[in-house]
């Protein structure tokens, strides 16, 4: 009875020590709750190149709070390409609400996501994106779970982004511990991650962890993850994410 009541307490501790940090998001009104999702802004953020402006490639990649009370735990992450001297971007993502969930559609790529301003992951441009996109794209139209969306503990809109960049040769995006989903693995329990700069374990995005160069130290448990960045040193909590050094945009510029 007593090692019953011991894991009982244990399991109560673990679970507000894991939710604290979304609380805490939802207290201080870091998010949007009571606005209808039409009303919400849309604007651009102003951190992608203007089309008309610029003739080369860009792959871009952003993340901004989830829509409602989802952004208290964690971001809704989308991908952005522009190929050479076009004049639109093609912006690539899972949304919950769509059969397929995978969309590509034209629209501007730094918009704000119901009302969270974006934060961009990577950039990359010139010959580098210019041989990306197609990779991309390929990806995309083979993601295998197409017809499936979950907001926990996955396959969603991050474990969608995740997938991508894992497909993709050359495409290395360390995504924040945020990213809910994003450690939803589809094929077997031990991967490389996001970044390419180390190697994770996960149980079906229940449990895992994680150990890169840019990433850092993460342990996953419950779909939220918690850790350490060691390369550029910064504490990572579950929804609150990162205490620290701003992580590193992934793109041309490395």
């Amino acid at each position: 009875m007593k090692t019953l009541l011991r894991w009982a307490v244990g399991t109560i501790a673990l679970l507000l020590l894991l939710l604290a940090g979304p609380v805490w998001i939802l207290a201080s009104n870091q998010v949007i709750t009571d606005g209808h999702w039409s009303n919400l802004d849309r604007s651009s953020a102003g951190l992608a190149p203007h089309p008309d402006q610029t003739q080369e490639a860009v792959v871009q990649v952003y993340a901004a709070r989830a829509y409602s009370w989802r952004g208290a735990f964690g971001v809704h992450i989308w991908i952005a390409t522009k190929a050479e001297g076009a004049l639109e971007y093609q912006l690539h993502q899972v949304l919950s609400w769509r059969r397929p969930t995978v969309v590509s559609s034209i629209d501007t790529p730094d918009r704000a996501w119901f009302g969270h301003p974006p934060e961009l992951l990577a950039d990359y441009r010139g010959a580098e994106a210019a041989e990306l996109i197609p990779r991309i794209q390929d990806a995309v139209a083979r993601y295998p779970q197409a017809d499936i969306y979950r907001v926990w503990p996955g396959p969603n809109s991050n474990s969608f982004i995740a997938w991508v960049i894992r497909e993709v040769e050359g495409f290395e995006v360390a995504l924040p511990t945020t990213a809910v989903g994003k450690d939803y693995l589809f094929n077997g329990v031990v991967a490389p991650t996001p970044s390419g700069t180390g190697y994770q374990l996960s149980l079906g995005g229940v449990f895992g962890v994680m150990l890169a160069l840019e990433e850092g130290i993460e342990v996953n448990l419950l779909g939220m993850s918690a850790g350490l960045d060691v390369m550029r040193p910064a504490l990572k909590l579950p929804g609150i994410g990162r205490l620290g050094m701003p992580a590193r945009v992934a793109g041309s510029g490395d």
